[in-house]
Parts: C-alpha cells; structure tokens; sequence
C-alpha cells in the first residue's frame, strides 16, 4: 500500500514502484491532452476562444505600429485562460490547423477596424505550416476581411526557417508570395546562421526577451543587444524588442537604434476594442 503513494522522485529508478509511476504519470497525460483537446474542439463550435492584442509601439514615434494576436480559452470559473496553457497541447495536435485558422481570420476580421498603417502579428506553431491548411486560410482570412496582404505578419520559429520538410518550405514560400510579412522570434541569443535568415525574406527580427533580462548597465549584454540589432538592420529588417518592462530598457532601446518594440511597460494584452479606443485618445 506504501508504493501507492510514492512519487517518481521517492521510488528508486528501474524498480516495478518506478516503472508503474511512470506509467500512471503517463497515462495521466494522454488522459489530459485528450480532454484539453476535446475542449478545444468544443470552443471551435460554441464560439470559446477570444483574443487578445499585445500594442506593438513605434520608437521614434511613440505611437501603436501594430498588434500581436494572442488568443484566450473561455472558462466559466476561470476565466480567460491564457494560450500558454493549452496551444503546447494543441500544437501536438491536428487541432493546430483549426485554432490557427480561427486566429488568422478573428485577427484579420479586427484589424480590419484598425488604420491601415496598423498590422497584426500572429505566431505561427510548424505543425500548422505543414497542414497544408495554412495558405488557402490565409487567402480567404483576407478576402473576407479585405486588409491589405502587408499588414498580415506571421511569426516563424529558427527551426522553420532550417526545416528542410518539403512542405514546410512550400508554405513559407507561398506566404512571401501574397505579401504578406514575415518575422523571425527570439532572435539574438540562439544559434541562427545568417544563411538561415537568407531563405526565406525576412521583414521583421523579433529580439529574444533574454536581452533584455539583465541589467541595462552591463556591457557586456549591451554589446550582445547592439550586435543583434546592427545584424538586422544590416539585413533590411525591422527590430522589435519584447518583453519591456522599464524606462531604462526603453531607453537603451532608443539609444541602440531599435525599431519598435512591446511589453508591459506599454500596456498589457487588450481587446480590440481597447486598441481602436488608444488610438482614438492618442
């Protein structure tokens, strides 16, 4: 009866008490993936998502360039659930395709209300790309919503970008082709190979939060963070940082040439209702 309340760390590695919690923690997880995802396809039918915009904001200017879309799971008792908690489980799924098209076409459908110097960004997960959902989506998200292609932005991981999936490389190829723009996210402090950025063009270079995580008088980081900006603009592309919460950071951003940038210094996610609302009082 002791085993029972073993954990994984309690019980010694390679005995049967180990081997059946792993298995229990195993199934435990198939379990909620299975209910997450059975949720997921319930607010895809009932109208369950909603979405949220973190402001995008113009350095020089001071005024919002742009929104990234950030969808919520509604839930009764807890409200606006954050996509953290459920699109790691939908990105393992074919359900991906599905709730990144509801993406595409709410964010279009409210960017449509917005200025047309306004454009909306959109992370896109591989599993999506490789559906060979992605494009004929984004062609009807913007028939509908009649936005230009341009204020269309899809956020790519480095690992698209090296991909040498057959359909990967197709889809990526065909959004540059409508238009639309292209980014690359967490940029500055992994590995990315410059010939890597050459494949597919490349419009904005979202720098890695961890830039700016330190201390705005280190400069050994400030070198690191000026390195990775005068890169991107040296490939023609627009630098926006995340993640910023403080004055300081705000400042060193300006003084580095930085183009734009987000974070809860700025605000934080709003509706669109809020953002047409910033505008109106900007």
């Amino acid at each position: 009866m002791a085993e029972a309340h073993l954990s994984e760390t309690e019980a010694p590695p390679g005995t049967e008490a180990a081997r059946a919690l792993r298995l229990r923690s195993a199934r435990r997880e198939v379990t909620e993936r299975r209910r997450i995802t059975q949720r997921l396809r319930q607010a895809l039918s009932d109208g369950g998502f909603a979405m949220a915009y973190q402001p995008i904001i113009n350095l020089s200017s001071g005024l919002i360039s742009g929104a990234e879309a950030l969808i919520r799971l509604s839930h009764a008792r807890r409200g606006l659930i954050p996509a953290a908690q459920f699109m790691p489980i939908a990105e393992r799924s074919d359900i991906i395709a599905d709730v990144g098209g509801w993406i595409i076409q709410t964010a279009n459908e409210d960017a449509q209300h917005w200025p047309e110097s306004l454009r909306v960004a959109i992370t896109l997960s591989a599993r999506h790309v490789q559906s060979g959902k992605l494009v004929r989506q984004v062609l009807d998200s913007l028939s509908r919503s009649g936005i230009a292609p341009e204020r269309l932005e899809f956020e790519l991981t480095e690992a698209m970008l090296l991909d040498d999936d057959h359909d990967m490389a197709f889809a990526l190829r065909a959004l540059h082709g409508l238009g639309v723009r292209l980014a690359l996210n967490n940029f500055g402090t992994g590995f990315t190979a410059l010939g890597a950025l050459k494949r597919v063009p490349l419009s904005s270079l979202r720098l890695d939060r961890k830039l700016l995580s330190g201390s705005t008088a280190d400069r050994a980081e400030t070198a690191i963070l000026n390195a990775a900006i005068s890169t991107g603009h040296a490939l023609d592309c627009t630098i926006l940082a995340d993640g910023v919460e403080t004055e300081a950071q705000l400042t060193l951003l300006r003084q580095l040439g930085c183009d734009e940038a987000q974070g809860p210094y700025f605000s934080q996610p709003v509706t669109t209702e809020d953002i047409r609302g910033m505008l109106g009082s900007g």
